[in-house]
């Protein structure tokens, strides 16, 4: 499977963004028509190529009217309903003037979805609804332009699952519209915890992830955890603007699974106040919740108590899901948390005419060829009269010959 793992070790801004996915490929054509498509006079993009930490990166620069913007920084809160391109403004005309762009409409959505984010981020912050969050001018006309380019590049590479391991933020304070705020600035904290997003502050003074960098990372990760083993197809530069004790640089990178491992994660509990019937309908509320599977192992605790640990296989994207499950159906106050790699054959379910009726089968590619394993209550609705145990043996074997033909 091909993916797309965003590198935010040195941060990620909307700028940043921009320019890895330009580097990796994506329609700088299509990034000019959109940008140009929103009439605003004065309002371009410069695309070039930057020497940035001893590497050559895609530098992506939005030129305002004014040349006196700062990457996400203009943000404030007011009560102005002036249009985008003069005063302070909300979602609302931002969300006309995307919409009206010369973009593919799933650019725009995206691109929608980013500012959004954004808004509900700023809303938190200030104690007001996302929709009376307002930008400044020059603030407004810079991040459109990052995002709907953000989004455009986003849409030509036909990327589905993105990778985005963590943000790795500075420390310090920055000033702002606001006045001077902390690092992480609030918005960036908010976007985290919302969308999950695992945060590092590293040992340098300076904002490293603006606001819109977080919310591109939240709007397109669909994983948090690198395969085991992959394979480097392509790799995207974005250069920063600002210069701090750090790379100042996004990767972009192209990946494929490779040695077939698939990676999981796996939740446990330790649990000895639990009786057999919350037990049993824990299990069966986490397999309809999306678990890949649930087992009971039967442990002695403290004091010489007989318990059970349950130990859960899931998606790394189900686990914080699937561990309110845990606390919600069982009494356990505690749930073990481990990623995992599993070696995972190509199956299929095929139906197969047998002797004793038609029956479906699990249908694994091996090493050694294609097995068959029948499906228990396919097999138990055609044993009547029969022990399961003959009646399974012998349709595993007329399946197998089945597949041996088609071999």
């Amino acid at each position: 499977m091909r993916r797309l793992y965003l590198d935010c070790g040195s941060g990620i801004s909307g700028d940043m963004a921009v320019a890895a996915l330009l580097d990796l490929g994506a329609d700088a054509a299509a990034v000019e028509r959109a940008i140009a498509s929103l009439d605003v006079p004065g309002l371009s993009v410069r695309i070039s190529h930057v020497m940035k930490s001893g590497v050559s990166a895609c530098d992506f620069d939005v030129i305002l009217p004014e040349d006196n913007h700062d990457h996400d920084m203009g943000y404030l809160h007011g009560h102005s309903d002036a249009h985008v391109k003069g005063g302070d403004t909300g979602l609302e005309p931002i969300s006309r003037m995307i919409r009206s762009a010369d973009a593919p409409d799933a650019a725009k959505d995206l691109a929608l979805r980013i500012f959004s984010i954004i808004a509900d981020a700023e809303g938190r912050v200030h104690g007001v609804p996302p929709e009376e969050v307002h930008f400044h001018e020059v603030g407004a006309l810079d991040s459109v332009a990052d995002i709907l380019s953000f989004a455009v590049c986003f849409d030509s590479l036909g990327i589905e699952d993105v990778i985005v391991t963590g943000l790795t933020d500075g420390k310090g304070m920055v000033r702002c519209a606001h006045g001077r705020m902390p690092v992480p600035v609030p918005a960036v904290l908010e976007i985290s915890r919302e969308h999950g997003l695992p945060l590092t502050i590293a040992d340098v003074e300076g904002e490293l992830v603006t606001p819109t960098g977080a919310a591109i990372a939240a709007a397109v990760m669909t994983s948090s955890v690198l395969p085991e083993g992959f394979r480097v197809l392509s790799v995207g530069i974005g250069a920063g603007k600002r210069d701090y004790d750090a790379p100042g640089i996004l990767r972009a990178v192209i990946v494929e699974d490779s040695g077939g491992l698939d990676s999981v994660c796996c939740l446990e509990a330790n649990i000895d106040d639990c009786t057999g019937e919350m037990l049993g309908n824990a299990a069966e509320r986490l397999m309809e919740a999306g678990a890949k599977d649930v087992v009971y192992i039967p442990i002695y605790m403290k004091k010489g108590r007989p318990a059970y640990m349950i130990s859960v296989i899931c998606d790394p994207d189900d686990a914080d899901m699937l561990t309110d499950f845990i606390f919600a159906e069982t009494t356990t106050i505690g749930v073990r948390r481990n990623m995992a790699y599993r070696a995972v054959l190509d199956r299929e379910i095929r139906s197969f005419d047998t002797s004793l009726g038609r029956v479906r089968a699990k249908v694994c590619r091996t090493p050694a060829g294609l097995r068959a394993y029948p499906e228990y209550e396919d097999v138990a609705s055609v044993s009547e009269g029969i022990p399961f145990r003959d009646a399974y043996r012998r349709i595993a074997e007329e399946c197998g010959r089945q597949l041996s033909s088609l071999e």
